[in-house]
């Protein structure tokens, strides 16, 4: 089992203009139309039961608390069942109390009946386990965590800080940890990485990495450049265990043709009739502007489009920059509002991907091309650009039918909408495990520090994180 770090070359994970000032406040979740009524419990169904809660580390929810009455009364019996159900089934939290936007389709199986025929049948063991997801990818996650709790809880790091810097040229048995930290992370090229010495690559490496996340970009690494490449086992526990409740949180048979942007990795992810076609990078919201958690479907293709300045956008970062800066960038006033005309400097680039959703958040094309070379991908005021757009519009194109129409409406010129024949779902996802080549989970930075809501509300504390500094580089959405 390998916990480190990801980079960019890693397989996508199965599942897998404003920002969000998210509301932290959990909930455990036992619905309202859930409520405990009484059944018939006998003791097997019962030590089922217990048995079953003792053995909730395997889903990350050994602090969380669900009571089970010591004798056997069928009412307490029945709310501790559904209460646990609902972990497994839907998530022990809501996300749609813990952040101020998620529309991700969620589960919601009818757990009362599920439970009257388990204990009709005497299964409620095996009913509960069915609940949690069953793929590959959470059985590894269970896994992992299992092992990580019974290393300990111990907050060391894997790397030790020896309170001295490392300067570039320096020998030190811990280089080579950093060196493959820095490679999971895409910061280093594995062939760059091996021995003791502090090497001119990996320095450039380090200089990078301080740099995103707003540390002098000296390539010393001193205890603020440690400390985010380092994870303790605790941390990384934490990590895994969170990431299998946002697992919980999602449906168990998404649609089979489908687009999934991983945001914490920013990465899109196309499946077509069950499989995986295509992964490509993508930019995401930066800090301070991230791209929501949504479900929402793309329902036809934009060429050639122009760009209205949303009011945020114009009031910060436009307003006062006189005429001549509108006019460089093709930009005109249209009734109060800023416009960006179709062209290859449009901030929308050459194909904007329109979704229905009330958060004014899709995919589209940019000419800032070099940011998809960028290690940290988190540098957008909240859309997604996706790399090689026009590749991506064609072969959603060719994959829907319209391809002439789409050719036609690129050579216009001019902003022409093609409407596809049925909407590809789109879900924008938050998971910072994935999976590489081999099938073990790897842990990826948390670049909006959204996992502590989760882990505070599952009982697992929080941990320090450090979050990427903002670019604000370009005006695009």
């Amino acid at each position: 089992m390998r916990v480190g770090l990801i980079g960019s070359s890693l397989l996508a994970m199965s599942l897998t203009l404003s920002a969000c000032n998210v509301n932290t406040s959990p909930s455990n979740q036992t619905e309202a139309g859930e409520s405990a009524q009484p059944a018939q419990w006998s003791k097997s169904t019962t030590d089922q039961l217990r048995d079953a809660l003792n053995k909730r580390a395997a889903h990350g929810l050994d602090k969380m608390n669900f009571e089970v009455p010591a004798g056997e009364d069928e009412a307490a019996l029945t709310k501790a069942a559904l209460a646990y159900a609902g972990a497994l089934a839907r998530g022990a939290t809501d996300p749609t109390k813990l952040y101020e936007v998620y529309t991700v389709p969620r589960p919601n199986p009818d757990l009362k009946q599920g439970l009257a025929q388990a204990l009709q049948q005497g299964k409620v063991g095996e009913w509960l386990e069915s609940l949690a997801p069953q793929d590959a990818n959470y059985r590894k996650l269970s896994q992992a965590y299992l092992a990580l709790r019974k290393q300990g809880e111990a907050a060391t790091p894997a790397i030790p800080d020896k309170g001295e810097p490392l300067k570039p040229g320096a020998t030190d048995a811990r280089i080579p940890m950093i060196a493959s930290q820095l490679v999971a992370s895409d910061y280093l090229d594995r062939a760059a990485a091996g021995g003791n010495r502090y090497t001119p690559a990996m320095a450039a490496a380090v200089k990078q990495m301080q740099a995103d996340y707003g540390i002098k970009p000296d390539g010393v690494i001193g205890s603020d450049a440690l400390a985010i490449l380092n994870l303790s086992d605790a941390d990384r526990a934490r990590a895994i265990a969170v990431n299998m409740e946002r697992l919980r949180w999602i449906e168990r048979t998404p649609p089979g043709t489908r687009i999934d942007v991983n945001v914490a990795a920013a990465r899109l992810s196309y499946w077509r009739d069950g499989k995986l076609v295509n992964s490509r990078k993508v930019v995401v919201g930066e800090p301070d502007n991230e791209t929501p958690q949504l479900g929402s479907p793309i329902f036809r293709l934009v060429a050639n489009p122009t760009w209205t300045v949303p009011r945020s956008i114009q009031e910060k970062e436009i307003a006062g920059k006189g005429s001549d800066y509108l006019r460089r960038n093709n930009m005109a006033w249209e009734d109060g509002w800023i416009v960006q005309q179709p062209g290859p400097k449009n901030s929308l680039g050459l194909v904007k991907f329109d979704m229905q959703n009330d958060h004014a958040i899709y995919l589209h094309d940019t000419p800032a091309k070099p940011l998809f070379q960028q290690v940290q991908r988190q540098r957008s005021h909240g859309c997604v650009r996706v790399e090689d757009a026009l590749g991506f519009a064609e072969m959603l194109a060719k994959d829907e039918g319209v391809i002439d129409e789409w050719n036609k409406a690129r050579a216009t010129g001019k902003e022409t909408f093609v409407k596809l024949p049925r909407e590809i779902p789109v879900r924008m996802l938050y998971q910072t495990v994935l999976f590489d080549e081999a099938g073990e989970p790897v842990i990826r930075n948390d670049p909006y520090g959204w996992n502590d809501r989760v882990a505070q509300a599952l009982g697992l504390g929080t941990t320090t994180n450090y979050r990427l500094k903002p670019d604000g580089a370009d005006v695009g959405p």
